[in-house]
């Protein structure tokens, strides 16, 4: 299992950057991508690829969740060098699905319990230096232990959602 402290978090970000036409940097996420609004996933583009990308993966993370390592809400990979977006409501089908922590393919949006404050959406994209042939189906860790040694750089956007 990957702790705070792991080399996944100590990656330099350079000028790869994840933007979204549904949220600002650390704006608050619109109900519609929300587990209690229409649980569609956000778009999400990204810019300023690393030079020797081959492929993609994205993970969507909730570490304020009341769970010992937070909650995972998306993980997908097998994203071709060529996608640089992902639009509204993405169906797992088109890339490689991972499993999230409510043990379904796809997105499962925000849905924090209630009274618990603002939590944090972590929406990481992780340019890999080669095309990696992986199973779908894999968790968060599973995927990050994969892909350990593959990165060139990653980036993120984070949201804010509070019930």
């Amino acid at each position: 299992m990957m702790s705070a402290g792991s080399k996944f978090m100590s990656l330099r970000l350079g000028s790869f950057r994840v933007t979204s036409a549904a949220f600002k940097p650390s704006g608050r996420i619109p109900k519609n991508y929300a587990g209690d609004g229409d649980n569609l996933s956000p778009p999400l583009e990204w810019s300023g690829v690393p030079k020797g990308t081959k492929q993609f993966a994205l993970i969507c993370h909730d570490p304020d969740a009341p769970l010992p390592l937070g909650f995972t809400h998306w993980v997908v990979y097998g994203i071709p060098e060529s996608v640089t977006r992902l639009s509204e409501g993405q169906k797992p089908e088109a890339f490689v699905p991972g499993i999230n922590d409510a043990r379904r393919q796809g997105y499962t949006g925000p849905y924090p319990p209630t009274g618990h404050g603002v939590h944090h959406y972590y929406f990481w994209v992780y340019a890999l230096r080669e095309e990696m042939s992986l199973k779908p189906g894999l968790s968060r860790s599973q995927l990050l232990e994969a892909i350990d040694g593959h990165i060139l750089e990653q980036a993120r956007i984070v949201g804010i959602y509070e019930r």
